[in-house]
């Protein structure tokens, strides 16, 4: 073979170097699908529970069930991602999408609740290798990186969960219409992954720090890490689950109940993109992650008074940007706390299987609650206690120390 064929062959057998704005392009749409199929579902409880025939508790489950499965398979993650590709494998994530979301719309509860579990693990393989893409691709601007992110992921929550009535009502779609839509944002994300299994996949390498999965899991802050993690994702998956009830209590319909939600999420977007850049530029979030919790104990504690719109709205506000804070606050953690890629694949496999799975109690014992007490007093004090307890495992998680 000549010197000529040989360096052609070489050259086509080299990866190709992701093009950066595709990989900008991928995570913004990536992130699109990170939670709209899980924020348009608290609005439509009412209908899908009328529909099926489903208890409180049981429609709890709902939100339940992903969060259990992103408890279920996110320590397996890293793994995966190891052996096939961050890339390849979060591609494979958006196929399981696409299959999980046409499946919760056909109507019956088996499909409903096997689709939802579905969907839970395809945003697993997102939350978990988001970081460890973000650490590697952009090692300089992980700040900057994690709130387009985080922003873009809470930009979509928030439309989701504003148009979900709208879509099932306005639109004649019905609940299940209304939920298989956001199939159309899955399938962009997925044309935009395709070209980029080409590229050279993130590098776990061993010999970067052969022992991190030990010293992760007997990490003391990488536990405090976790539970920051699981605690926040404890109140925003009861928030998203049951606001609108707790809204309709206060004499709200349920188009405004939902549009209400919305605009709890619209709140979060300057809070979710200003966190991390901020927690980014200082070594100690110990008084950030103070000042959001005890912002998200009194918007807990405001929905607890009937009868004052100021103070309803000003609660939503406080929920609003405590809520954004504490979500970008978290995975911004997960990468600052962590010293390579490798370790942050394992830390955010910890942080969000402990963590999820202590967030998948929230939504399915608020419901519980409700149906013991017919009253909204009692889950409200349950989440204002949860907000106070956020703040001690903050100050653990914000400390200028990696793991």
């Amino acid at each position: 073979m000549s010197n000529q064929a040989l360096a052609a062959t070489e050259e086509k057998a080299q990866p190709v170097t992701p093009n950066p704005f595709l990989i900008v392009a991928g995570i913004i749409l990536l992130s699109f699908t990170m939670r709209s199929p899980l924020t348009s579902v608290g609005p439509l409880v009412g209908d899908i529970r009328s529909e099926l025939g489903l208890s409180n508790g049981i429609s709890g489950m709902l939100t339940t069930v992903p969060l259990l499965a992103f408890g279920l398979f996110s320590p397996i993650v890293p793994s995966i991602g190891q052996r096939f590709g961050v890339e390849r494998t979060l591609l494979f994530g958006l196929l399981v999408l696409l299959i999980g979301i046409p499946l919760r719309s056909t109507g019956f509860i088996f499909s409903l609740f096997a689709g939802t579990a579905l969907i839970g693990a395809a945003i697993a393989v997102f939350n978990v290798l988001l970081p460890s893409l973000v650490k590697q691709r952009f090692p300089s601007k992980a700040g900057l990186m994690t709130s387009v992110y985080t922003t873009s992921m809470s930009t979509m929550a928030a439309l989701a969960s504003g148009v979900s009535i709208p879509l099932a009502h306005g639109a004649q779609l019905g609940w299940k219409g209304s939920l298989a839509f956001w199939t159309v944002i899955a399938v962009v994300a997925f044309l935009c992954w395709l070209p980029q299994v080409r590229a050279k996949d993130v590098s776990f390498s061993a010999k970067q720090t052969p022992s991190a999965p030990r010293k992760v899991w007997s990490s003391t802050l990488a536990w405090h890490v976790t539970l920051f993690m699981g605690l926040q994702s404890f109140l925003f998956y009861s928030t998203i689950s049951w606001l609108p009830a707790i809204l309709a209590h206060h004499g709200m319909e349920p188009g405004t109940a939902g549009w209400l939600l919305s605009l709890v999420q619209v709140v979060s977007l300057p809070a979710s993109f200003l966190t991390p850049v901020l927690a980014g530029r200082i070594k100690d979030q110990r008084l950030m992650a103070v000042i959001v919790s005890i912002l998200s104990l009194f918007g807990f504690a405001g929905l607890l008074v009937d009868g004052n719109l100021f103070i309803l709205f000003t609660s939503l506000i406080l929920l609003g940007i405590a809520q954004g804070a504490l979500i970008s606050l978290a995975l911004t953690m997960i990468v600052i706390r962590s010293s390579s890629v490798q370790e942050a694949a394992k830390l955010s496999g910890m942080a969000q299987s402990v963590g999820y799975l202590l967030s998948a109690i929230g939504p399915m014992f608020i419901g519980f609650l409700f149906d013991l007490t017919h009253s909204w007093t009692y889950p409200l004090w349950t989440l204002v206690f949860v907000s106070f307890v956020l703040l001690f495992f903050g100050i653990g998680a914000g400390r200028n120390k990696t793991v």
